[in-house]
C-alpha cells in the first residue's frame, strides 16, 4: 500500500506505507491521512475559500517533529506547506496533495517579566500572547485580530495599534529558532546567523520553519483609550481630507485608522443605520487615557458623528473588538496598496468605492503607520517600506460561494482605481494567492539579498508554498 503525495514538480509520488509509519513512529505528534483524527482540523483555515486536501498531515508538538517532517519531505522530493495560525489570506498554509506541517498545537507562551521578554511557539495566536503579557503588565506590538497567528504575522511584518509607538512585530524580535531545509536547527539573531535573522524579518516562510520566537516586550498600563467614531459615509470626502491634515501631527501613542463599510448591527448604533454605509475612525491611544482625551480631541471634533464610543479600555480587550467581524468560516479576498499620502484624486475615488459594494461585510480600511517603525533603515530588515505611509486593505468578505466572482471583481476594481496613487509596494501579509507578480516589487532593493540568503539556506526551494522568493546564488568574482 502507498500514499499519494504531490512532488515539488506537482506530480503524484507514491510514498510507501512503511515510510509513513516510520515518520509516525519517530515523532511525538501525529501523522494523519484523509479520514484520520485531526486531518480535517489541520486543513481547515480561517479563509473559507481555501478548501484543499493535503496528502498527509504532520501535527508537530516540538522542534524534533518539525525536523522529521522537513527531512521526510526533502528526502522524498515532496511539496510541503507550513501551517501555524492558519490566518493568512492567501491560504499558503494548505496545498492540495502536499505534506501539511501543522504547528498549531505548539502554542506555549512564556513571559519573563524581569527581562521584559517572551518566548512564543509558532502555533500561538495574538490572543494567546496578549493574555500572557498582560498578566505581567507588558505588551508585544502585534496586529488587530486576536485569532491571527503570531508566526505568519511576524515573518511578514506585523503592524497594528502600537506600531507608531513601539515599531512592527518583527522590530521586536530578538531571536528565533529555525529548522532549515536540510533539517538542521539554527538560532537566528543579531549575532548568530545574522543573515538568516535579517531575512526572516519580513521575508516570510521562505527560509525555514520557525519553532520559537523570542520577543522584547514593553510596559502597558492597565487601561488605554480606544473605540470608534462613526459618521455617515456621505461625509467621506470631507472626513478623509480632514484626516489627511490631522494624521501627520498626531502623537506616536495615538493610532487613528479609517474604516468604510456597511454598518453591522452594533448595539451602540441607532437601528436605522444598520446596513447603511458608514465612515468610521478607529482610535487607540496607548498611554494615559487622560492624555489620550487631549490627543484625540481634534478627531472627535470633526463633523457630527452618529456614534462616539471612544473610552477607557483594557488593551487586551480592545485587541478582540473586531473579532466578531473577522470570525473564521467566511470567504475572504483582499487587495492592498501603500500610499505615501492621500491626494484629492485618491480621496475622490475612495469616497465612491462603496457605491457598488457586493456584500454587507466588504470594507476598506486605511491605517497610518510611521513613528518608531519609520526610524528603522529600509535595509535593516527584509521588510523594506519604512517611510511613514498609509496601508490600505480592500477587504472583501462574504458567505455564499456563488458571490465569488462579484466580490473578487469589486476588490480588484477598487485596487485598480487607486493604483495610480500607490507607492508600488504592499504589505505582503495582505496579498492574495494570485499576486505572484507583485512579490519582487514588494521587496524592492532588498530582493537581491533575499534571493542570496534563500540560496544559502534553501537552495532547492523546498519552502516554496508561500509568497515565494526564488534562490539566486551569489556570483563569485573571476580570479
Amino acid at each position: 500500500m502507498t500514499v499519494q503525495i504531490r512532488s515539488l514538480e506537482l506530480k503524484p509520488v507514491a510514498v510507501s506505507e512503511d515510510a509513513v509509519e516510520a515518520l509516525r513512529a519517530g515523532i511525538r505528534g501525529t501523522v494523519a491521512l484523509n479520514g484520520d483524527a485531526g486531518y480535517e482540523e489541520a486543513r481547515t483555515v480561517w479563509n473559507a475559500m481555501v478548501d484543499r486536501k493535503p496528502g498527509l498531515v504532520v501535527r508537530a508538538l516540538g522542534a524534533a517533529d518539525v525536523c522529521a517532517a522537513v527531512n521526510f519531505a526533502r528526502e522524498n522530493g515532496l511539496l510541503i506547506s507550513i501551517r501555524s495560525g492558519g490566518h493568512q489570506i492567501a491560504g499558503h498554509s494548505v496545498a492540495e496533495g502536499a505534506v501539511l506541517l501543522d504547528l498549531s498545537l505548539m502554542k506555549s507562551v512564556r513571559v519573563d517579566a524581569a527581562t521584559k521578554t517572551a518566548w512564543v511557539e509558532p502555533g500561538a495566536t495574538l490572543g494567546d500572547v496578549d493574555k500572557e503579557t498582560a498578566a505581567s503588565g507588558l505588551v508585544l506590538p502585534t496586529g488587530i485580530n486576536s485569532t491571527t497567528g503570531i508566526a505568519g504575522l511576524t515573518l511578514g511584518g506585523g503592524f497594528g495599534w502600537l506600531t507608531r509607538k513601539y515599531g512592527m512585530t518583527l522590530d521586536n524580535l530578538l531571536s528565533a529558532d529555525v529548522v532549515t531545509a536540510d533539517g538542521k536547527r539554527l538560532r537566528a539573531s543579531a549575532t548568530e546567523n545574522p543573515d538568516l535573522f535579517w531575512a526572516i524579518r519580513g521575508g516570510g516562510g521562505n527560509f525555514g520553519v520557525v519553532t520559537g520566537f523570542e520577543f522584547a516586550l514593553h510596559p502597558m498600563r492597565g487601561e488605554i483609550l480606544a473605540g470608534l467614531i462613526i459618521h455617515p459615509f456621505a461625509e467621506a470626502q470631507r472626513l478623509y481630507r480632514a484626516y489627511r491634515e490631522i494624521a501627520p501631527r498626531l502623537p506616536e501613542e495615538l493610532a487613528v485608522w479609517t474604516v468604510c463599510r456597511k454598518a453591522p448591527p452594533l448595539p451602540f448604533l441607532p437601528e436605522q443605520w444598520h446596513g447603511r454605509e458608514i465612515f468610521a475612525f478607529a482610535v487607540c491611544y496607548a498611554g494615559d487615557p487622560a492624555e489620550g482625551e487631549k490627543a484625540v480631541a481634534e478627531v472627535r471634533a470633526l463633523g457630527q458623528p452618529i456614534a462616539d464610543v471612544v473610552g477607557p479600555s483594557a488593551f487586551a480587550g480592545w485587541q478582540t473588538a473586531f473579532d466578531p467581524l473577522l470570525a473564521p468560516g467566511m470567504r475572504n479576498y483582499w487587495k492592498s496598496h501603500d500610499f505615501a499620502d492621500l491626494p484629492d484624486e485618491l480621496i475622490d475615488r475612495l469616497a465612491t468605492a462603496l457605491d457598488d459594494s457586493p456584500a454587507p461585510d466588504c470594507e476598506i480600511f486605511i491605517a497610518q503607520v510611521g513613528g518608531a517603525m519609520a526610524r528603522v533603515a529600509p535595509d535593516a530588515t527584509a521588510y523594506p517600506q519604512r517611510n511613514a505611509h498609509y496601508i490600505m486593505n480592500v477587504h472583501t468578505r462574504w458567505a455564499d460561494k456563488a458571490r465569488d466572482d462579484a466580490c473578487r471583481a469589486w476588490a480588484r476594481d477598487v485596487f485598480a482605481r487607486t493604483a495610480p496613487y500607490s507607492m508600488g509596494t504592499a504589505y505582503i501579509n495582505f496579498m492574495p494567492e494570485d499576486e505572484t507578480d507583485r512579490v519582487n516589487g514588494v521587496y524592492g532593493g532588498n530582493l537581491k539579498r533575499l534571493q542570496e540568503v534563500k540560496a544559502r539556506y534553501d537552495p532547492g526551494n523546498l519552502f516554496r508554498v508561500n509568497h515565494n522568493v526564488k534562490p539566486v546564488k551569489v556570483m563569485e568574482p573571476a580570479k
